[in-house]
């Protein structure tokens, strides 16, 4: 299998980036993420392919592989806090609410410029928390979209995860697994 370039500065996913089983590097791509997109899925593809990209032109041969993912509650986007208080805003709205996880990845082959662009959606229910816990807990994630991380052992927030696990936590491994196969 051809070395796999994880075009991504994310901790969570350069332990995951393990589960491919194949070669790999880490390559933290400068890309510019804002964008006038508002569709979830147009805007988490878009933000992968820039960060794939960046990977592939700085590579000669392998796949390069970006992802970017956020979280949509009634419609609305919800990416990374801008802080404590901010994060504190954000789950108060998702708290015992239903939302949907959109991750996008890109796979690019750094020779040939063979690309897949495509997204996994997973539901997520949260429990109701009172606001002492949630203001406890605002300033654990400030760097994951959502200001909350499902991986933790004792998190408090997620009660239930209908669709791909590994997709809330950034990184849709099944999905990824699938494509690669075809490169």
């Amino acid at each position: 299998m051809k070395k796999l370039i994880l075009c991504s500065s994310s901790q969570r996913r350069k332990l995951l980036v393990k589960k491919f089983k194949c070669p790999y590097v880490i390559f933290s791509p400068d890309v510019d993420e804002s964008t006038a997109v508002s569709n979830p899925v147009d805007l988490v593809k878009k933000l992968a392919y820039k960060k794939a990209l960046e990977g592939a032109k700085k590579y000669s041969s392998g796949i390069a592989l970006g992802v970017d993912t956020i979280v949509v509650l009634n419609g609305e986007i919800i990416g990374k806090p801008l802080n404590s208080k901010d994060a504190e805003k954000i789950l108060g709205k998702l708290n015992g609410t239903t939302h949907k996880v959109y991750s996008g990845f890109a796979l690019i082959d750094c020779k040939s410029l063979k690309t897949v662009c495509t997204h996994e959606v997973t539901k997520v229910k949260m429990r109701r928390l009172n606001k002492e816990r949630v203001k406890e807990l605002s300033s654990k994630h400030l760097d994951k979209a959502g200001a909350y991380a499902v991986q933790e052992k004792d998190d408090a927030f997620v009660e239930k995860i209908s669709g791909d696990y590994y997709n809330v936590v950034g990184l849709p491994i099944k999905k990824i697994s699938r494509y690669l196969k075809a490169f």
